[in-house]
């Protein structure tokens, strides 16, 4: 089973994550933001992945750090639990659509961070959960995960659904990535021969 349990404390926040990669899509979300753990429970759902996350943070502040954090720690988490890659499909992509919103997003399991997102919210908070806050979360997540990931939102005029389009095609493509490809088992994706 490719697992792993990371946790992560700063002066702003005390996150710790276990994640399955080869879940069911099982969630334990606890962040303080009910819509960021509604959007986690995308990704739990969506890529089938078994997913906890217990995050304290200085939410008397704002978001930001608890969001960036959580995605620092998911990213940490990911990169331990897929291990030296040998055997995924590497790539993914998924387009996602929820009534009038319609998002893309491709991710590459390359080794190398890299985040492209063109994404225009509609309205600056989604319940308690400020929409600059997702790129913060990607972006921590990328960084550490070690992906290239790009996100589109493609259509949409309700910030709920261009943001839940979002996380579900994040979890389709990340789904899509991490599964093992038969034909290639023990191989590493890539003509270098490491990712």
């Amino acid at each position: 089973m490719r697992t792993a349990q990371v946790t992560r404390h700063t002066n702003e926040t005390q996150i710790s994550v276990s994640v399955n990669l080869d879940g069911t899509g099982q969630a334990q979300l606890a962040t303080g933001i009910g819509f960021f753990d509604h959007m986690l429970d995308q990704i739990a759902r969506h890529g089938l992945i078994d997913l906890s996350i217990d995050a304290k943070g200085d939410l008397h502040i704002d978001g930001h750090h608890t969001v960036e954090d959580v995605g620092i720690t998911l990213g940490l988490a990911v990169a331990q639990a897929v291990g030296d890659k040998k055997g995924i499909t590497r790539y993914g992509h998924s387009y996602v659509p929820l009534d009038e919103a319609l998002s893309r997003v491709v991710v590459d399991f390359s080794g190398r961070p890299g985040l492209a997102m063109d994404v225009n919210f509609t309205a600056g908070m989604i319940g308690a959960l400020d929409t600059q806050l997702v790129f913060e979360f990607f972006q921590g997540f990328v960084n550490h995960a070690h992906v290239s990931l790009h996100i589109d939102n493609l259509k949409g005029h309700n910030a709920h659904h261009q943001c839940e389009t979002i996380f579900k095609a994040f979890g389709r493509a990340l789904r899509m990535a991490l599964t093992p490809d038969p034909r290639s088992a023990g191989v590493v994706p890539s003509t270098k021969g490491c990712l």
